[in-house]
C-alpha cells in the first residue's frame, strides 16, 4: 500500500493476521516465492525487501536501484528473484546472499512490468520502449517485442505460449511468445460516464484454464476477456514478416 506496509490476510475471516513494517515508502510490487515461506515486496524506496512470512521478520533488502521497484519475479531456480525498476534496469537476485548476481541495462524506459514463462526459463519484461524477451540463468538477451507506443503496465503468460501486453493507452496486445508475432490488438472501451484519459491497463492475469483473461482498468472496472471460438485461418490471416529490430540489443 500507499501508507508503506504489507498486510497478510485470512481469506476465511477477512481479517488481517500479520504485519510487514520497513519499507519507507509507497509497495508497488509483491511476489511469493513458491516453495519458501518467503514473501518479496518492492517499492518506492528503490528496494525490494525479503520477508520471513510467519515471523514477519526482515530477511534481506535487496538494494541496489536508483528509483522504484515496480514489478518482481520470485521461483525456486536460481536466480530466486528477478526485480524490474523504474531506473530502466533489471537485476537478477542471489536469495540465500541477498546479493545481485547481474544487472540488465538494455532498456532505455522504466520496467514497469515482469512475466515468467510457466514452462520455458524465459521471462519477458515490459517498458515503453519494447517488450523484451530474456534467458533467466544468465539474463541473455533473445529477442524484442515491438507494437505498443507508451507505458506497459502489464504482462500475462498462459500454458499456450499466449503472451498479454495492457497498457497505459487503453490497448491490449496478443503475442505468441516463441516468435513476437502480435496477432491481435485491440483498445479497450470504458464504462459509460468515465473519461477518455481512464481507459489505462492497471493489472491482469489468466485464470486456471488459459482461456480467460481479466483485466483491472483505470475505469474502476474488472472485466474478462475470452477466446473467440469462430476465428478460422480464413477469418484471421497471418500476415506477419519479422521485423530487422526484433533481435536488436
Amino acid at each position: 500500500s500507499e501508507d508503506k506496509s504489507v498486510k497478510c490476510w485470512d481469506l476465511e475471516t477477512n481479517r488481517i493476521i500479520r504485519h510487514y513494517h520497513g519499507h519507507l515508502s509507497g509497495v508497488y510490487s509483491l511476489a511469493l516465492h513458491p516453495t519458501l515461506d518467503v514473501l518479496i515486496s518492492g517499492g518506492r524506496d528503490s528496494c525490494a525487501r525479503v520477508w520471513d512470512m510467519r515471523t514477519s521478520k526482515e530477511v534481506h533488502i535487496l538494494g541496489g536501484h536508483t528509483n522504484t521497484v515496480a514489478s518482481l519475479i520470485a521461483q525456486d531456480a536460481h536466480p530466486q528473484v528477478v526485480t524490474g525498476s523504474l531506473d530502466s534496469t533489471i537485476k537478477l537476485w542471489d536469495l540465500a546472499a541477498g546479493k545481485p548476481i547481474s544487472t540488465l541495462t538494455n532498456h532505455k524506459k522504466g520496467v514497469r512490468a515482469l512475466v515468467k514463462h510457466p514452462r520455458e526459463f524465459t521471462f519477458m519484461s515490459g517498458s515503453a520502449d519494447a517488450l523484451k524477451k530474456w534467458h533467466l540463468a544468465e539474463g541473455k538477451f533473445l529477442k524484442n517485442f515491438h507494437g505498443h507506443n507508451g507505458i506497459i503496465n502489464t504482462l500475462s503468460v498462459n500454458h499456450n505460449n499466449v503472451l498479454v501486453s495492457g497498457g497505459d493507452d487503453g490497448n491490449i496486445r496478443f503475442w505468441d511468445w516463441p516468435s513476437g508475432h502480435c496477432f491481435y490488438s485491440t483498445d479497450t472501451v470504458v464504462q459509460p460516464g468515465s473519461l477518455e484519459s481512464e481507459a489505462s491497463i492497471l493489472c491482469s492475469a489468466f485464470d486456471v484454464t488459459g482461456t480467460r483473461l481479466l483485466t483491472g482498468e483505470a475505469d474502476k472496472t474488472i472485466k474478462v476477456w475470452k477466446e473467440d471460438h469462430e476465428a478460422t485461418p480464413e477469418s484471421h490471416p497471418l500476415q506477419w514478416k519479422p521485423s530487422r529490430e526484433i533481435d536488436r540489443y
